[in-house]
C-alpha cells in the first residue's frame, strides 16, 4: 500500500491504476502475462482494467481490479469474485458484438475493444484476471466458454501476491506428476546440494508444458526463445515435420532442475522413475520446448513419435540462486549465448546503487535542503528503508531527504536510457522486455559508471519525467507511456543528443526554453503514434521499428532559443552508450572502410528493416565524414563498428 501510494503521488495517476499496473509488471516478469495494457471502462453490466495478448497470440487475457484503501477490514467474497468475473466477460461478448462502434475514436478504450474484437476470433482461449488487494474466499472458480473458446479465471488477491513475492521465485513452483512414472538412470553424485538423473521426456507432454506454463518454465534460462529465423530453430521444425522419429537423435535435448523431486526407487534404493517433480524449472533447451509447442499448435505435427532426453538436476532450495545461473550459463551451446546476469545482484546495478546512495542531488527550491535520487536496485528497497525509520518523525525526515517522486527501478533506468539512444519502440514493447534489450547491450558494452554517468543518468530522468508530464497536459491518457518515450527519442534525434545533461542535473529541472520546445513538440509526435498503419492498434503500433519510422520523420526543426542552449558537440556518448571509454583507433578502422560501403549498409538496412533507424542514420553520417574527407569522432565510430558487425551478421555483403 505505501509503495502504491507513493508512486500514485508521484505520478499523479489513481491508486486502483497503480496497483493494476505494479501488478502487471509482477506477473509479466513470472512469465504470466505478456503484452498487457491499461485501459479502465465500465458501464451499466460490465467492467475492465487492462488486457493483454499472449506472447504467442493464443490466448486473450482480460483484467478487473478491486482496490480497497483499507484491504484488511472486509474479505472478497464468492458472490463479489463471480459478479466481478461476470461483468468482465460480459465486456468481451460486447466487443464481440461491435461495443467500439459507440466509443469515441480519441479515447483509449477504442483501441481496446478493437483489439479484443479481433483477438476473440483468432486466439484459442480466454484468461479472466481479478486482480485484489483483498484476501478473497473463494479462489476456485470453474472453467467456462465463451463461442467455443474456453475462459478459465484465475484470481490474484493479496494472499497469492503475498506468496508470489515472498516465494524467493519469480513465480509460482511448477508442480508436475508423470502418469505413468518416467524411466530414469541416476547419476551418483558426492555433492550434497545437488543430485542429476537422466530420463526421456515424451514430445508431446513438452509441448503441453509450454502451452500451460508459457515463459514461466523458462524463468531461469539465460535467453529467451528466438522464434525459428535461427538456423537451430528451423532445423528442429524441420525434423518434427518430415522425420520425428529422428529427433531424439538429432537434438540435444534439455536441461532442467527443480526443487524437489520425486522418485520411485528399485529394491537397492536406487532411482528407477521420477514420478513428479515440483519447481521445474528448464535451464536449457528453451527453443527445443517453445519450438515443439509452435510445431503442434501451428503446423498441427504428430509429436506421438518425438522423444526428447532431459538431463534433470534436484537442486536444494537454498542453492537455487546459486547452481541453477551456472547450469544454465554453462550448458547452452545450441547458439551463441549473452552471458548476463539480468537480477538485481549485477555489478551495473550495484554500482548505480552505490554511487547514487551517496549522492546529493542540488537544492533547488530556494532551501538548502539537498536530496538523494534514490536507487531501487532491487523492488521494495524504498518501502523497506521507510519502515526501518520506525518513528514518524524519522519517517518524514527519510521522506524529504528521499522524495517518492525521485524514486526509479532498474525498468525506469532502462526506459530513460533507451529512450535517449532512440529506441522507443523497445521501451514500448513494456518493462520486461525493454530491460532484457538493456542488459544485452550494457554487456555487450559495458558503460564506464562513475559519479558523472550517474548524474546524467539522473539528468535523463529528469527530462523524462518532465515529457511524462507534459504529456498528460496534451492528453495523452493512457498512451501516455508511449508519447513520452517517442518525444524524448524524437527531441534527441533532432538535438542530435546535444541537450545539455549535465545543466539538467545542476538545476534538477528543464529551462524554460527547452519545456517550451517539448510542448511544441509533444502534440506532433502523438498525431503520429497515435495513428497506427491499418491492421495495428496504438499498443501493438509503437513497438514496431516503422513507428519510430514514421515518428523521426515528423517534420518539427529546433526553435533557435533551445538551439542556443545547446552543446557544441554531443555529451560522451562512449560512456553513455556503453565502453570502457578509452576505446583508441575507433575513428580510424572506421576510415578503413570507404564511404560506399556506409552507405550501401544504410540502403541495405533500409529495405531489410533489420537495423534501428539510428544504426542507418549512424552508416549515413559514417559515409558522409568519410566522403567529406573528415575525421569520425571516436564515439561515433564505436558504435558505427558495432552496427557493420551486426549488418555482417545478419547478411549484408559488401561490394568487393
Amino acid at each position: 500500500m505505501a509503495d502504491v501510494q507513493a508512486t500514485a503521488d508521484a505520478e499523479g495517476t489513481t491508486t486502483p491504476e497503480t496497483f493494476t499496473r505494479r501488478v502487471f509488471e509482477d506477473l509479466e516478469q513470472a512469465g504470466v502475462v505478456s503484452n498487457t495494457f491499461t485501459a479502465f471502462h465500465k458501464a451499466h453490466g460490465h467492467e475492465v482494467h487492462g488486457y493483454g495478448i499472449g506472447e504467442s497470440g493464443e490466448s486473450l487475457d482480460l483484467f478487473v481490479t478491486d482496490f480497497q484503501l483499507t484491504p484488511l477490514d472486509t474479505k472478497l467474497t464468492k458472490g463479489q469474485t463471480e459478479t466481478c468475473f461476470r461483468r468482465l466477460l460480459t465486456f468481451a461478448v460486447r466487443c464481440r458484438d461491435g461495443l467500439q462502434q459507440h466509443i469515441d475514436e480519441s479515447f483509449d478504450v477504442y483501441d481496446m475493444c478493437a483489439a479484443i474484437e479481433k483477438a476473440l476470433t483468432e486466439v484459442q482461449r480466454i484468461r479472466l484476471f481479478l486482480l485484489s488487494n483483498r484476501v478473497a474466499t473463494f479462489t476456485e472458480v470453474p472453467a467456462s466458454d465463451l463461442d467455443g473458446l474456453p475462459v478459465t479465471h484465475e484470481v490474484w488477491d493479496l494472499a497469492r501476491l503475498h506468496r508470489h513475492a515472498t516465494s524467493g521465485a519469480l513465480g509460482e513452483p511448477i508442480v508436475v506428476p508423470f502418469s505413468p512414472p518416467l524411466p530414469c538412470v541416476s547419476a551418483p553424485s558426492s555433492e550434497e546440494d545437488h543430485s542429476v538423473v537422466l530420463a526421456v521426456i515424451p514430445g508431446q507432454m513438452l509441448a503441453e508444458l509450454y502451452a500451460e506454463y508459457d515463459t514461466r518454465l523458462l524463468e531461469l534460462n539465460v535467453r529467451s526463445f528466438l522464434q525459428t529465423r535461427g538456423a537451430v530453430n528451423r532445423g528442429i521444425r524441420e525434423t518434427l515435420l518430415h522425420a520425428p522419429g529422428r529427433f531424439l537423435a538429432y537434438n540435444n535435448g534439455i536441461t532442467a532442475t527443480a526443487s524437489q523431486v520425486g522418485f520411485v526407487r528399485g529394491p537397492d534404493g536406487v532411482p528407477t522413475h521420477i514420478s513428479g517433480v515440483h519447481g521445474l524449472q528448464i535451464v536449457n533447451g528453451g527453443q527445443t520446448t517453445a519450438s515443439l509447442h509452435h510445431t503442434l499448435t501451428r503446423d498441427k505435427a504428430d509429436l506421438s513419435e518425438v522423444r526428447v532426453q532431459m538431463k534433470l538436476t534436484e537442486v536444494a532450495p537454498d542453492r537455487l540462486a546459486e547452481i541453477v545461473p551456472k547450469i544454465s550459463e554453462y550448458s547452452n551451446t545450441q547458439n551463441r549465448v549473452t552471458q548476463v546476469d539480468f537480477s538485481s545482484n549485477h555489478e551495473y546495478h550495484v554500482e548505480i546503487q552505490r554511487i547514487t546512495r551517496s549522492l546529493w542531488a542540488p537544492a533547488t527550491d530556494g532551501s538548502s535542503q539537498e536530496t538523494h535520487w534514490f536507487y531501487e536496485r532491487a523492488r521494495g528497497q524504498y518501502t523497506d528503508a521507510l519502515a526501518k525509520a520506525r518513528t514518524p518523525a524519522r519517517q518524514r525526515q527519510f521522506k524529504k531527504l528521499n522524495p517518492a517522486k525521485r524514486k526509479f527501478t532498474k525498468a525506469d533506468l532502462a526506459k530513460y536510457v533507451h529512450s535517449w539512444h532512440r529506441l522507443p519502440h523497445l521501451v514500448s514493447r513494456g518493462a520486461q522486455k525493454n530491460f532484457v534489450e538493456f542488459m544485452l547491450r550494457v554487456e555487450e558494452a559495458p558503460p564506464r559508471v562513475d559519479l558523472q554517468y550517474c548524474q546524467r543518468v539522473i539528468g535523463m530522468a529528469i527530462l523524462f519525467k518532465a515529457v511524462d508530464r507534459i504529456a498528460a497536459i496534451h492528453g495523452a491518457g493512457s498512451h501516455k507511456s508511449m508519447i513520452t518515450t517517442y518525444t524524448v527519442a524524437r527531441l534527441s534525434l533532432a538535438t542530435d543528443r546535444r541537450i545539455d545533461l549535465d545543466r539538467i542535473w545542476r538545476e534538477q529541472s528543464l529551462s524554460p526554453v527547452l519545456e517550451s520546445a517539448v510542448h511544441d513538440l509533444c502534440p506532433r509526435v502523438m498525431r503520429a503514434v497515435t495513428a497506427p498503419l491499418a491492421g495495428n492498434h496504438v499498443g501493438e503500433w509503437a513497438k514496431k521499428v516503422a513507428c519510430w519510422d514514421a515518428v523521426s520523420e515528423v517534420p518539427w526543426t529546433v526553435p533557435r532559443a533551445l538551439s542556443s542552449e545547446l552543446l557544441d558537440q554531443p555529451l560522451d556518448e562512449t560512456a553513455l552508450a556503453g565502453g570502457t571509454g578509452d576505446e583508441t583507433g575507433a575513428g580510424e578502422e572506421a576510415a578503413q572502410f570507404p564511404a560506399d560501403e556506409w552507405y550501401a549498409i544504410e540502403d541495405w538496412a533500409k529495405e531489410t528493416r533489420v537495423l534501428e533507424p539510428w544504426q542507418r542514420q549512424l552508416a549515413h553520417f559514417v559515409g558522409k565524414r568519410l566522403e567529406l574527407g573528415e575525421e569520425v569522432p571516436e564515439a561515433q565510430a564505436v558504435q558505427a563498428l558495432h552496427t557493420r558487425t551486426e549488418a555482417l551478421r545478419l547478411g549484408f555483403t559488401p561490394a568487393p
